[in-house]
């Protein structure tokens, strides 16, 4: 846990430039509301704002990334606060933040050398000692941390996260007592944290006094019900009191919140195994191993669930694949011994057999480590029990630390750019374009004003809402506008916008094919007609439930699949032709490139769908969809930095979904 400190906005004076107009205190002051207020991400786009005004504002630099931190941005943040230190190398609370930001990502050497500098630059700014216990916790020099926490609370009394720390160091140190001390005081201090009741519920239950740990858990969820850490806590004390009914409703809890998380329907699985509820530990297992399929404890113990149904070729291939991956799991051999017998295969049950026991006997002989390899060479070990998130299973060499990062998300590309439908008043600021970081284009801005009757923008927006009475009565009037002069092309151009609006794809298609009949040099048209005929596609897959998404789970592990399972694929040649054709006419507009990233992509070549968002961020370099799109298939091709670095990006230019990978994948 870190500290922020409390953050306030200086005033500064600003000269005049072309945007003389435009009083620079105000984005100051917006921005720093919206940090107050949480609101992030529009924090970020007001010190966007001033930064576009004046480069050489490095308190801007600073709250956007206090902002970026917030979000989980620490790729982002920490060059933010690079940015603030080199223009202003004597800005202490830079040095601070970007010491903890390092101390989040790792760089713990790095993140001393900062504090060191912020304790020369402000001797009395005891924050800093919060800031550098932290950093020697997660480095693990335990004594120094609480040295430093011992130095902060000569300062500062009071603080319930001092203790917190204080007592995570000194229960990593053996002493109990004294953690458990400091726990009481947090909570005495803060009686409405449940933090506090969570952690001194685990010593306890480390004690043997589970009713005690019953109580604070039960407090801990009382005051916050959302809290999933409180739930899974919970179950693992009430499994511990035989209350078997009361665990598995904790766990229900954990899932209704986050459906994937793996370690809770493992642990769910080996209850109802306990209860031979069989079909139900089954599906648990299944979904586990949906999620991580090289996780050998769920594949050890479905492969006992599958011999307690007498289904012994599955249980044969389980044990076989987490020998695979484990080759010294003496227990799997053991056990596929047991199984190979019972299916009449006896010479191979005694292979297995001797093998089990010549590994149990070399691993005895080599260490007397009895929590590391060995402890799985042993065949006395049990693995049907709950896990916890610090079990003993994720520190070994087991290497199941996959079960602990429980989740896969299915990630959605940005959508493809195309001319759109819009209000009156859509898309109004009190900015000009250049200050809002949109990209300008005279071309762009002349085809606009020549489109009849309706009013359009380019968006990756796949549609904006309108009713159907007023697309009539725009359709009437485009229709009275081609009754004139039918081979008026913008006007069949928005003719087939308003299709599209309604999901007519075909007519819009045909629409834009005689547009395109027209003025065949029109790029805009092509751009639009290959965008539609994309999103055609995507509307049938999403009714067939076949939708392709990047299935990813928290380790940046990639699988690519349809929700039903099936390995249907969708032809995007035809939007492929229209959108190479625009480039052809317009190779220097990135909006097509970005397209063809998206169409590639979506035809699984992902090599050159990054290709093409770099050629448009080289055109166009605040791009951010492109950035998140391209962030997305790094990450999805295992190029998690790079594709960390492109979701910061896309954040910081607004796109506020990044935020949510990026805890995901790059908050490691």
């Amino acid at each position: 846990m870190f500290m922020l400190l409390s953050l306030s906005v200086l005033m500064v004076q600003w000269g005049g430039s072309a945007y003389a107009q435009y009083d620079i205190n105000r984005f100051y002051y917006r921005g720093q509301l919206a940090i107050s207020d949480g609101k992030y991400a529009e924090a970020i786009r007001n010190y966007n704002v001033i930064l576009r005004l004046d480069a050489r504002e490095y308190e801007a630099y600073f709250y956007r990334g206090i902002a970026k931190y917030n979000l989980g941005d620490y790729n982002g943040a920490l060059s933010d606060f690079n940015a603030a230190i080199e223009l202003n190398p004597i800005y202490t609370l830079a040095y601070h933040y970007r010491a903890i930001t390092k101390s989040q990502m790792g760089n713990y050497q790095d993140a001393l050398a900062d504090l060191e500098e912020a304790v020369d630059l402000r001797p009395g700014y005891y924050g800093v000692y919060f800031s550098r216990g932290v950093t020697y916790f997660l480095s693990q020099q335990f004594e120094k941390a609480i040295e430093d926490f011992d130095r902060f609370m000569k300062y500062e009394t009071s603080e319930p996260g001092a203790y917190l720390n204080r007592g995570a160091a000194y229960l990593f140190l053996g002493d109990t007592l004294s953690a458990l001390e400091d726990y009481n005081k947090a909570i005495y201090l803060n009686n409405l944290d449940p933090e506090g009741y969570v952690r001194r519920s685990r010593i306890l239950m480390s004690q043997g006094n589970f009713e005690d740990a019953l109580l604070d858990l039960d407090r801990a969820v009382d005051l916050d019900t959302n809290n999933t850490f409180s739930y899974f806590n919970r179950a693992l004390v009430r499994y511990e009191l035989k209350d078997y009914n009361g665990t598995l409703a904790d766990f229900e809890k954990v899932l209704s919140r986050e459906p994937d998380n793996a370690l809770t329907l493992y642990n769910r699985a080996l209850i109802r195994s306990q209860l031979k509820d069989y079909t139900n530990a089954l599906d648990d297992y299944d979904m586990v191993l949906n999620i991580n399929p090289d996780n050998v404890l769920a594949l050890y113990n479905r492969s006992i669930l599958f011999a307690e149904m007498g289904r012994y070729s599955s249980a044969v291939t389980d044990l076989t694949r987490a020998i695979e991956l484990y080759p010294d799991f003496a227990n799997a051999y053991m056990t596929r011994s047991y199984v190979k017998q019972m299916m009449g295969r006896y010479d191979e049950a005694e292979a297995d057999y001797k093998t089990g026991q010549a590994k149990v006997e070399h691993y005895r002989a080599s260490t007397s480590d009895s929590t590391g390899r060995a402890a799985f060479a042993d065949t006395t070990k049990k693995y049907d029990r709950l896990l916890a998130l610090d079990s003993e299973f994720a520190k070994s060499d087991f290497n199941d630390e996959q079960l602990l990062q429980h989740r896969r998300i299915s990630i959605t590309l940005k959508p493809l750019y195309r001319f759109v439908i819009v209000g009156e008043d859509d898309g109004e600021s009190e900015l000009p374009t250049d200050l809002k970081g949109r990209y300008k284009s005279e071309a762009m801005d002349g085809f606009i004003a020549g489109i009849p009757v309706v009013n359009i923008e380019l968006s990756a927006i796949v549609s904006k809402s309108m009713d159907a009475l007023s697309v009539q009565r725009m359709l009437e009037s485009v229709d009275s506008v081609l009754a004139l002069n039918e081979d008026n092309a913008r006007a069949m151009f928005a003719k087939g916008l308003l299709e599209a609006q309604q999901k007519q794809f075909n007519m819009a298609l045909e629409s834009f094919g005689e547009a395109i009949a027209s003025e065949p040099d029109e790029v805009f048209f092509y751009i639009n007609r290959g965008a539609v005929q994309a999103e055609m596609i995507d509307f049938i897959s999403s009714v067939e439930s076949n939708v392709q998404v990047l299935n990813m789970d928290n380790v940046g592990t990639a699988r690519a699949r349809v929700s039903d399972g099936s390995t249907r694929t969708y032809d995007y040649t035809a939007a492929l032709v229209d959108m190479h054709r625009a480039e052809q006419l317009a190779p220097e507009n990135p909006y097509v490139y970005y397209n063809l990233g998206n169409l590639y992509c979506q035809s699984n070549n992902m090599p050159e769908a990054i290709v093409q968002y770099t050629k448009a961020l080289g055109l166009y370099d605040s791009l951010a969809e492109a950035y998140y799109n391209r962030g997305l298939v790094l990450i999805y091709v295992h190029d998690r930095e790079k594709g960390c670095i492109d979701l910061s990006k896309a954040g910081e230019l607004g796109i506020s979904d990044a935020y949510s990978v990026i805890k995901r994948y790059c908050d490691k």
